[in-house]
């Protein structure tokens, strides 16, 4: 259960739509592209010692299993809707958070944790700074414990 009452993957609508487009892409032009690499090592003779066959099955494989795990993560994620009003850094919403100890601002989204990705602004909700910045008020300092100290952070303006 997540804060919201629901089960399953917490994903901002446009994660939703994003992992709905990879597993598009995967299905239709990335299964083409595998099954074209196959029949072209295929014809390359005696299937026993054909490395390259062995390699694109192998890799048939992978692309199946990540379908596979894609497909398990759409039938699970719940989308949360974003609550623009909220005087608070809420999951979905944009916010630049200044981290006092190296004096720099950061513009962080939070959002699921297979949505994160710290360097494109995407800050998992679940990590240890997410969790202690959730529904955070700007102004209001936030401290942090850290495997190398306490950190402190304060929201200092919600821009999305």
């Amino acid at each position: 259960m997540d804060g919201n009452g629901t089960s399953g993957e917490p994903i901002t609508a446009e994660g939703m739509v994003a992992l709905r487009e990879e597993i598009e892409q995967l299905e239709g032009s990335g299964r083409d592209k595998m099954a074209a690499r196959i029949k072209v090592a295929r014809e390359e003779g005696d299937l026993k010692e054909n490395a390259e066959y062995h390699i694109a099955k192998e890799d048939q494989a992978h692309l199946e299993t990540k379908i596979k795990r894609l497909r398990e993560r759409l039938r699970t994620a719940v989308v949360v809707e974003v609550d623009g009003d909220a005087d608070s850094f809420a999951f979905g919403r944009t916010a630049e958070v200044l981290d006092e100890d190296k004096g720099e601002t950061n513009t962080w989204t939070l959002v699921g944790s297979t949505e994160a990705d710290l360097a494109a602004g995407r800050l998992s909700a679940e990590s240890p700074i997410g969790r202690a910045l959730l529904d955070a008020k700007v102004d209001k300092p936030i401290e942090i414990e850290t495997p190398r100290g306490s950190k402190r952070f304060v929201v200092k303006k919600l821009v999305g």
